[in-house]
């Protein structure tokens, strides 16, 4: 049987059409297929999602109280939904052949599920409600760990298929989208745990919910270089050679140390620690036969109306055959960045996806802990990342293109500046006053 009768493109025509003996989705009757033809995504995808500013969300959570909680718990429930199904008739509109790439329909699958949970979820009225409302949200989170390696995975192989344009302006949709929903879903965890340490007399954390009101750059920065020169792991070269880490380089930081602002610190964290990681890699490398590695300056800027952060290294810069512009190593398409479609970087991918990426600091400083562990093992049992070629600093493709998604996020702008042969400037600007609305697009 041949597909030459699916005269629609998308997955919306393609389902109505597929045999069940040879739908995608080996069920006795389709979940995708039967969330189609549910009305009710036609319903949720026809409201506008109500962004938030990061002052909003302090505003509001910085005077909790039991009936604040409960509404903090309803907005949540009604508002994810409704962000889930603009995310899924994104999915619906790409062609089959995407549609078919493993990864995109495990996505797929996911967001129908988290649909149909949380429009059925009903109004959270007590605060015990509210405990097993948030225990379901930490299982839906903890279901979707496979959505950003899945995504990236089924999009590289899709990327001969698809204009890097539309590829790129997807990836953004779906991801910015992801964290926006992670955010409220963890904010309003945040909440609840400080709720309720409020209620039995224990301390109160200094920060509202998962913002940080005065968050200080320096000491994120210190954080991350801390964590980061606690790996003394070897390092893996363009060719797939191991190079031996003597110690990774210093870093000094200079500008405006005093600067503090709201920000979300994991989120901040995050973006340095994949920049800090990226430079001393590249210092690492480009001087592997110095007697001493130039060090790294991180320079603090605090403007008016956003906080600004250089990363200075000497790390040969950029250059390379496989991308054109810097900003080519923000692209999940092959056509800007052909390392997208490296098989030791899509068997890593595969592995990331069936163990879940949700894109944190600690998440990567719990498996190198892991793997040292496994290290020390007298029985040797093998790590399954390891063998994979995903560690011990996962080479996956996603830091950079995170950073990125996680700086635009709130307004943030990301810059690469390469001096090919000498090193590489890069500029991040974030927003100082948290007026500026989440950048999700419907």
């Amino acid at each position: 049987m041949t597909w030459t009768n699916c005269s629609r493109p998308g997955l919306s025509g393609v389902l109505r059409r597929l045999p069940k003996r040879i739908c995608p989705h080996t069920r006795s009757q389709s979940t995708a297929l039967h969330f189609y033809q549910n009305r009710q995504l036609e319903l949720f995808a026809s409201k506008e999602a109500h962004r938030l500013t990061l002052r909003q969300l302090v505003f509001f959570g910085r005077m909790m109280d039991e009936d604040r909680l409960i509404k903090s718990a309803n907005y949540v429930r009604t508002e994810l939904p409704v962000r889930i199904a603009h995310r899924i008739r994104d999915l619906q509109a790409l062609p089959y052949i995407v549609v078919t790439q493993e990864g995109v329909a495990k996505v797929y699958e996911l967001y129908w599920s988290a649909f149909e949970k949380f429009r059925r979820y009903p109004v959270v009225s007590t605060l015990a409600e509210n405990h097993s409302f948030c225990e379901f949200l930490e299982q839906i989170l903890d279901e979707h760990a496979p959505v950003i390696p899945s995504l990236s995975l089924g999009l590289s192989l899709s990327s001969p298929h698809l204009p890097p344009d539309s590829l790129d302006s997807f990836m953004r949709r779906m991801l910015v989208s992801r964290i926006s929903r992670r955010v409220l879903a963890e904010h309003h965890l945040a909440l609840t745990r400080s709720f309720e340490a409020k209620l039995s007399n224990s301390a109160d954390e200094p920060h509202v919910g998962i913002i940080y009101t005065g968050l200080s750059m320096k000491r994120s920065i210190d954080k991350c270089v801390e964590l980061l020169r606690s790996q003394p792991y070897d390092i893996e070269d363009e060719s797939g050679e191991w190079v031996p880490n003597r110690g990774w380089p210093e870093v000094e930081i200079d500008g405006h140390l005093d600067a503090k602002f709201a920000y979300i610190r994991e989120h901040l964290e995050y973006i340095i620690f994949e920049l800090l990681k990226n430079a001393m890699r590249a210092t690492e490398l480009h001087h592997r036969n110095a007697s001493i590695l130039p060090s790294i300056r991180a320079t603090v800027v605090a403007g008016e109306n956003e906080v600004g952060l250089r990363i200075s290294d000497q790390g040969g810069g950029l250059s390379s055959a496989q991308i054109q512009l810097p900003s080519d190593l923000f692209s999940f398409s092959h056509m800007r960045n052909a390392t997208r479609m490296d098989p030791p970087r899509l068997g890593a991918l595969r592995t990331a996806s069936s163990i879940g990426v949700k894109a944190t600091v600690a998440e990567q400083i719990g498996r190198w802990q892991s793997q040292e562990k496994d290290l020390d093992n007298p029985q040797g049992r093998k790590d399954p990342e390891r063998e994979a070629g995903i560690a011990p600093h996962p080479r996956i493709g996603l830091g950079l293109p995170m950073s990125n998604i996680f700086t635009t996020y709130f307004g943030g702008s990301l810059e690469l500046v390469s001096m090919d042969g000498w090193g590489t400037d890069v500029y991040l600007r974030l927003p100082k006053l948290g007026t500026n609305l989440e950048g999700i697009e419907l």
